[in-house]
């Protein structure tokens, strides 16, 4: 199993946030991201709801090689380094568009 670090996924993921096409201003408050971080679904469920919910965001994924192992990785990742991991992308610019998408995804993965 690839292993990769938290700090590799979110600077990758904050990259990714940044290529997001921003459609409303950064908002002052962050979401409820619980679900992202007590998620059940696997990988196959989570990668199925982005395929058919936000395939511009699976397009980007694509994109990047470590991408898709790192989704993994953070997916068989414990709730609590799941939490460091949100925290360390939540702090770079223009991820709230990206953790909104996540968070999407999060709530509608278990129907995949």
């Amino acid at each position: 199993m690839l292993k990769v670090s938290r700090t590799k996924l979110a600077v990758l993921v904050g990259g990714m946030a940044l290529s997001v096409p921003m459609s409303v201003g950064i908002a002052s408050a962050q979401p409820d991201l619980g679900p992202v971080i007590h998620t059940t679904c696997n990988y196959d469920q989570v990668w199925a709801a982005m395929n058919a919910e936000r395939p511009d965001l699976a397009a980007q994924f694509n994109a990047q090689p470590m991408a898709l192992g790192m989704l993994r990785s953070f997916l068989n990742s414990s709730p609590a380094d799941r939490q460091g991991t949100v925290n360390q992308i939540a702090a770079y610019p223009g991820a709230q568009s990206y953790l909104g998408a996540t968070l999407q995804l999060a709530n509608s993965c278990h129907n995949y």
